[in-house]
């Protein structure tokens, strides 16, 4: 399926984490996080929602991020809301966070004072990232909203391609949004998984991860629909896989077992081999399990001369439910400029871990333009796409 453009990118080179913002939420602790500078609602994104909505300002920070991306994937689309009206719109939304977690304020008012908050129940049932994409461009179609943690933007693509493989619809819209939010951020500090400093993912001294924010949108046609000649192309989604460990509720198992077998269904389903990869877009948290579990798979699927892997976590900090449509994007603009930096905060690769991934000082050009990009979920979920990026695509046809 082709994917349509997305969401522009800087050059993945420094690591911009700071204390959490005020602004965001109070917290005595100390581990640095990926805030978005700015307002979380863009001005295109404003201008879309305001044809429906009568106050935007009223809208939740996940679901504005949410728009800000959706309103860019539309826009770089080349596709008018009048003529998305007139076709059936699939759309999948990737979170974890969503508008779950938004309501503690009220919450701690009903349990300190006895005072319930019902706004704060409204905005939670107006928390649907999909239903929400309908409202504003005036679509109808599939919806759902994904939330198998931090695979969650990852399998919104693989939903997304089955529902045009399926005929469902005729166009989908999937990708991913998650808020900074006090809850997540106190929870993964209770695991011991947060880093002090920005993380750094495989690195020998890495202590975790640093939880970031953001959120990202892609627009899927049929492939028929345009031809890689098309301004608006990106790149295609060729595949898609997803499997469980079974393991443990919060860890990979040691060997990825998991991971392994969605690699390998990914790969399957776009009829390719570890051969024809040319970049592995690692999930790269940088806490001690997931670098060692997802090396270890990567062993096992391509053997001891992997392709270039890399983690661009080290520069966004880990978005949650919104990671793996984040890094969808990522993939293919590394894909199509034909070359790719290393894992930002990666100084020195930890030496126990079985694959070799590109430091923060290497830059690779890539033999292709096929890559895979994968994510690990609590809970033992596991998810891979692969991609190929326009410039493969007019080789082809070359």
């Amino acid at each position: 399926m082709n994917l349509l453009e997305h969401a522009s990118c800087e050059a993945l080179a420094r690591q911009n984490a700071s204390a959490v913002p005020p602004s965001l939420f109070e917290t005595a602790l100390a581990h640095p996080v990926f805030a978005v500078n700015g307002p979380s609602l863009s001005r295109h994104a404003r201008e879309l929602a305001g044809h429906v909505l009568a106050d935007p300002d009223r809208l939740g920070r996940t679901q504005c991020l949410f728009l800000s991306a959706l309103a860019e994937a539309v826009k770089d689309s080349g596709l008018s809301r009048k003529k998305l009206a007139t076709m059936r719109v699939g759309v999948a939304i990737g979170t974890t966070v969503g508008a779950t977690f938004t309501d503690h304020e009220g919450y701690f008012s009903w349990k300190n004072r006895g005072v319930p908050n019902p706004g704060g129940v409204a905005d939670f049932l107006g928390g649907n990232l999909a239903r929400l994409a309908h409202a504003v461009l005036g679509t109808r179609g599939p919806a759902s909203v994904v939330v198998n943690a931090c695979s969650s933007g990852t399998d919104t693509l693989g939903l997304a391609l089955n529902w045009l493989r399926q005929g469902v619809c005729d166009l989908c819209i999937a990708g991913g949004a998650d808020a900074l939010s006090i809850i997540p951020y106190h929870g993964f500090a209770s695991l011991q998984l947060l880093d002090q400093k920005p993380c750094r993912p495989f690195d020998a001294e890495r202590g975790g991860l640093t939880l970031g924010e953001g959120a990202a949108c892609v627009v899927l046609e049929p492939a028929m629909r345009r031809d890689a000649s098309d301004k608006h192309l990106t790149g295609r989604l060729l595949g898609y896989g997803a499997a469980s460990d079974a393991w443990h509720p919060t860890a990979p198992h040691p060997r990825g077992r998991g991971l392994v077998a969605a690699v390998k269904n990914a790969l399957d389903d776009a009829g390719l081999t570890p051969d024809d990869i040319s970049l592995v877009n690692a999930h790269g948290t940088g806490t001690q399990a997931n670098d060692k579990a997802e090396c270890a798979a990567i062993r096992e699927v391509f053997g001891n001369s992997p392709p270039p892997v890399v983690s661009t976590k080290g520069a966004t900090g880990h978005t949650l439910g919104a990671a793996g449509a984040v890094e969808v994007i990522l993939t293919l603009l590394a894909l199509g400029s034909g070359e790719v930096h290393g894992t930002t905060g990666c100084g020195r690769q930890d030496p126990s871990l079985e694959a070799p991934v590109l430091t923060s000082s290497d830059r690779v050009a890539l033999r292709g333009a096929v890559g895979i990009s994968q994510s690990l979920a609590f809970g033992g979920g596991n998810s891979a796409l692969v991609l190929e990026a326009v410039r493969g695509m007019e080789a082809a046809r070359e």
